[in-house]
């Protein structure tokens, strides 16, 4: 069994045992853990965490990344002390975890955004879409908002003047004015990708364009912005860790620059560091 499928396999029974083996870390709020764990999905997080690892060891820092799938919540695994730390999610994610759930994890720092963009096969910008062009936006609140944001940034509507996407979401219910006459099409995520040919332009998110050959930097015609957004991908822990000085090493590591260059030379834009 190798390392990956080892990780892989600990998660799956890490979570249920947590309360009863290891309350005693959950309280150790700033005294270094002898191994700061740290819950990852697979895939983009898994393979930065490999180089964020080895950077913390360079440091001093005994790090091991925890690959989860499926059901298990990382949100869960830092609350109950499996875990010390998750680098997964972005900040409106964690608000409505918070608050659905009883939990009291903060953000500790900004890792990479990926980012929502609009694509089109026909046009080259936003502005060339003719009037009545059929444009998808996901049909969930949290990529509708990215969508209808990005679409305000670029003038083509606006949003309700009280909206702060640090705070809520926005729906077609809160477009105030359209400037371009165009229909906007709630469609799935997941299908937008593949209904591309069928639309004027559409709003993909990240993983699933990606998985079509698209990446925003170089194919969208309009990409959200990195700066004051609160999509950015964050690393999470326990309230009362936020300022261990664990925690401040650890976002140091992932906020360094050999971690820099790979997310750019490995994902090529499709990935960019928040950082």
């Amino acid at each position: 069994m190798n390392k990956r499928d080892f990780l892989r396999t600990s998660a799956a029974f890490l979570l249920p045992a947590a309360v009863v083996n290891l309350p005693s870390l959950a309280l150790a709020s700033t005294a270094s853990p002898p191994v700061i764990r740290v819950g990852v999905r697979g895939g983009v997080d898994e393979e930065i965490w490999e180089v964020v690892t080895k950077v913390a060891k360079e440091r001093g820092l005994n790090v091991k990344a925890v690959v989860l799938s499926g059901a298990i919540s990382p949100n869960e695994g830092v609350h109950n002390g499996d875990l010390e730390v998750n680098s997964f999610q972005h900040i409106p994610f964690l608000r409505d975890q918070n608050q659905q759930r009883g939990y009291q994890l903060v953000s500790a720092g900004d890792t990479y955004i990926s980012p929502i963009a609009f694509y089109s096969r026909k046009y080259k910008r936003l502005s060339d879409l003719p009037a009545g062009a059929r444009v998808g936006i996901p049909n969930d609140p949290s990529n509708q908002t990215r969508a209808l944001v990005v679409l305000r940034d670029q003038g083509v509507l606006n949003l309700r003047a009280d909206f702060d996407p640090f705070t809520s979401t926005a729906s077609l219910a809160d477009i105030t004015a359209l400037h371009q006459k165009i229909e906007l099409v709630e469609i799935a995520s997941v299908v937008l990708a593949r209904s591309l040919d069928d639309l004027a332009a559409a709003a993909i998110v990240n993983s699933f364009a990606y998985q079509a050959g698209l990446v925003a930097t170089r194919d969208g015609i309009a990409v959200e912005k990195r700066e004051r957004n609160p999509y950015v991908n964050i690393i999470a822990v326990r309230a009362a860790d936020k300022e261990a000085p664990w925690t401040r090493q650890l976002v140091a590591a992932y906020q360094s620059e050999p971690v820099r260059q790979f997310i750019q030379q490995k994902y090529q834009g499709s990935v960019i560091p928040a950082f």
